[in-house]
């Protein structure tokens, strides 16, 4: 089991380790002060990444290979736009060409050293073959005929936040967009389909209610034990998938709520995966102030909620799509909230550890080796 987290937040890049029985603490710390939107580590290298927001001054990637110092690296850069084009947002104003947040990174197939995927707000996907030395756009997705029709959502523009990598055969891939949907594509992104027929929008026109192209996915994952089992918390549900996201089926009556951002599935037991529901729309808290973990063992035909050690009472912590973790073993899992919370168990969610309520607001979440 990993004995040690990675947690990203507003305010820095935090270490959190496990130093006894039940006891972790933090152990390190970096880029105190700075914006960290996400941060991955590499098991096939040790090489750890991180993504930082600096507003004004743009997005900015940096790479800490094992024992080493943090080194910068170059963001994936959008193209130029082409001359006279003419592209809005869901809100009428012009759409950016550039990258204004790193929203997904993903390590490549298992036999791909060095190859490293970027999803991005407003919506490009890029390739490293290189650790994050150099950024390919996936041109052919950015392209594509429908990308225009990407509407966006919590974050006004459409975000590429999901990447799942295929790793009996790493040309194929999985990636979500907010609002925009599941594309696949079985050439290494020379070509795409759009994914997710059975899923339901209720947030948008009639007529685009169960248009694959209109589904606000907020978190696709994959058992790597059965690849064709998928999970999706959407922004209306909880969805299923039995043939590698080509068809959904959704879940319905899970109580306290189906909506929420994340979702993590065991990695040898399909039937087994967690969600962190709250109160959708304007709202976005625990319902009645309840800080809760959803969990199915018996692929979303019924729920357990996890209490036990978390906050029940005046809770109002929201959990990022990224804020939720679990170890390579599926035994500990870890999430960090908005409001600084950050929570670990070591029995699957039947029990819960409170690490920090002090943190600042956490983005991202990730088991290191």
């Amino acid at each position: 089991m990993s004995n040690t987290l990675l947690v990203a937040t507003r305010k820095g890049l935090f270490t959190v380790a496990r130093t006894g029985a039940g006891a972790w603490s933090i152990t390190d710390t970096a880029f105190l002060g700075d914006n960290v939107s996400l941060v991955l580590q590499d098991r096939r290298d040790g090489a750890t990444y991180a993504a930082l927001d600096h507003g004004h001054f743009g997005v900015k990637m940096h790479r800490q290979d094992k024992g080493g110092a943090w080194v910068e690296l170059p963001a994936p850069a959008y193209p130029p736009r082409p001359e006279g084009l003419v592209q809005n947002d869901m809100w009428g104003r012009p759409l950016p060409w550039s990258t204004v947040r790193v929203w997904a990174l993903e390590t490549g197939g298992a036999n791909e050293p060095g190859v490293i995927w970027c999803g991005t707000i407003p919506g490009g996907l890029f390739r490293s073959p290189d650790r994050g030395q150099s950024w390919e756009m996936i041109r052919s997705l950015w392209d594509h005929p429908k990308r225009p029709m990407w509407m966006g959502g919590g974050a006004d523009l459409p975000g590429l936040h999901s990447i799942i990598v295929d790793q009996r055969n790493p040309r194929r891939l999985w990636v979500a967009v907010s609002t925009g949907g599941i594309w696949h594509t079985e050439d290494g992104g020379a070509s795409w389909v759009q994914r997710g027929e059975g899923m339901r929008a209720d947030h948008v026109p009639p007529e685009l209610t169960h248009d694959p192209i209109a589904q606000d996915v907020h978190c696709l994952v994959q058992c790597p034990s059965a690849p064709n089992r998928m999970y999706v918390q959407h922004h209306n549900g909880i969805f299923v998938s039995s043939d590698e996201g080509k068809s959904f089926t959704e879940v319905k009556g899970v109580e306290p709520s189906t909506f929420g951002f994340a979702v993590r599935v065991h990695p040898r037991d399909p039937d087994t995966a967690w969600f962190v529901p709250e109160i959708k729309d304007e709202k976005r808290i625990p319902r009645d102030g309840r800080l809760v973990v959803s969990r199915t063992r018996d692929g979303a035909k019924s729920f357990e909620t996890l209490t036990k050690g978390l906050p029940q009472q005046h809770a109002y912590d929201v959990v990022y799509r990224h804020a939720l973790d679990l170890d390579a073993n599926g035994e500990r899992l870890a999430f960090g909230s908005t409001t600084g919370g950050l929570w670990v168990s070591e029995d699957q969610g039947d029990n819960w550890i409170t690490l920090s309520h002090t943190l600042p607001p956490v983005y991202a979440v990730r088991f290191a080796a």
